[in-house]
């Protein structure tokens, strides 16, 4: 989402007038846009800023601090980094960051831009929604981006004809909580479903549309019936299980049990049978017990994941899980988090190993970093593929038969 909100800004820029620099020493505006889903992210944010305090002594310019880090803490942002930093929007003001360059600001704008990519690459993210109801406990998501809107599905599809004249290959439908977009259309109410519909109707160059992230409670049956008969959907699905307790899912607010999910699970692999399964699960939530921990484990066994995102959680200030009892300490969350990427390392080995020896589409996207010889690609259910292969064919299709795995990157040839 930062990625696609970045380059919009840069089209907005651009068709002001402004050219991009080649480096921070002779910019004029030197925009940082930040993250605050992890605290990670935000200790990143500071370094950079330190390093724009150090060239400011030397260079001219206006420090802007956009996104999510500058909605939670923008006053502390202000206060500590006078001098240094001039301007600090949240998610809902960075739209109008010209009409605050300009001294013209128009706090009550909140706007999906025209384009969020230029047409130039062959891979484009496309976002449709902004914003999260759920509140999930641990979440900070909701109280930097705001409740949910849903972008116009006639501004989607005019977006995504744009990409397809200029032969982009490859979009990514982006939301916090994709699949709950709701549009209007013509009076009638527009589903995620039904604007992946649209979408396959109106492209002829994009030969794969992708979209993350999904919620399990808004998985639908009409949504699993759109990517099993969709041609252009790919068969990769990343759906966030979190945890596999229903204790712990509760705690999180997530409003499913993993019974359900498994139910959701079973459906899309009974319609969908090569589907690529990916997910998120957080481990350490406050009063995770042993069993608990097993329990998700278990689901990861059951469910097979080609691969997960594995993170152990780190309090968010202003959540509501922040001030929750019985933090499970560091030591334990660390131990049980190596415990389940041990495991689904195992799972995704064994998953991969299944697909030796078959031909599959891939889309190329560049030169291999180790071998100037070979091209990487991805696959439909996004595993990386490298083969020999000439620079010539980035950016386009190919069949290509895979002869070993490596790690986590597939060997092939072209077919």
């Amino acid at each position: 989402m930062n990625k696609a909100e970045s380059d919009s800004l840069e089209i907005l820029l651009r068709s002001r007038g402004w050219e991009a620099s080649e480096n921070p020493e002779t910019a004029e505006l030197v925009i940082i846009n930040t993250c605050s889903v992890r605290k990670t992210a935000e200790d990143r944010i500071w370094g950079r800023i330190g390093f724009f305090k150090k060239l400011k002594q030397s260079c001219s310019f206006r420090l802007v601090i956009i996104g999510c880090m500058a909605q939670r803490i923008k006053d502390e942002l202000y206060s500590s980094c006078k001098g240094t930093v001039d301007l600090v929007l949240g998610p809902l003001e960075k739209s109008n960051l010209v009409e605050y360059l300009e001294g013209d600001p128009d706090r009550e704008k909140d706007t999906f831009p025209e384009h969020y990519s230029d047409g130039t690459s062959f891979k484009a993210f496309v976002p449709i929604m902004k914003g999260c109801n759920n509140f999930c406990s641990y979440c900070i998501v909701p109280y930097v981006r705001g409740r949910e809107i849903s972008r116009d599905p006639d501004a989607v599809i005019r977006e995504l004809k744009f990409l397809d004249e200029h032969k982009v290959r490859e979009v990514t439908f982006l939301g916090q909580n994709v699949n709950s977009y709701r549009g209007m259309k013509d009076g009638r109410l527009v589903n995620f479903a039904t604007l992946l519909k649209m979408a396959s109707d109106n492209i002829s160059s994009i030969g794969w549309l992708r979209f993350m992230s999904s919620h399990p409670k808004d998985f639908s049956s009409e949504l699993i019936d759109a990517l099993a008969t969709l041609p252009a959907v790919c068969h990769h699905i990343h759906i966030p299980v979190q945890h596999g307790s229903d204790r712990i899912l509760e705690a999180m607010n997530r409003r499913y049990t993993a019974a359900r999910y498994l139910e959701i699970i079973d459906e899309i692999r009974e319609k969908i049978p090569d589907i690529s399964l990916t997910t998120d699960i957080l481990i350490g939530f406050p009063g995770e017990t042993e069993k608990d921990f097993e329990d998700t484990l278990a689901l990861v066994e059951r469910v097979r994941y080609a691969d997960a995102y594995t993170y152990y959680y780190n309090p968010r200030e202003g959540t509501k899980a922040y001030d929750m009892p019985d933090m499970v300490p560091l030591d334990v969350k660390l131990r049980r988090l190596d415990q389940l990427i041990t495991l689904q390392r195992r799972i995704s080995a064994q998953e991969k190993e299944k697909k030796v020896g078959r031909t599959v589409k891939v889309l190329v996207e560049s030169v291999s970093k180790k071998d100037k010889n070979e091209l990487l690609g991805r696959t439909e259910g996004d595993d990386m593929v490298v083969f020999p292969g000439k620079c010539d064919k980035i950016g386009s299709f190919m069949d290509i038969n895979i002869v070993s795995c490596i790690g986590n990157t597939f060997k092939g040839e072209a077919k």
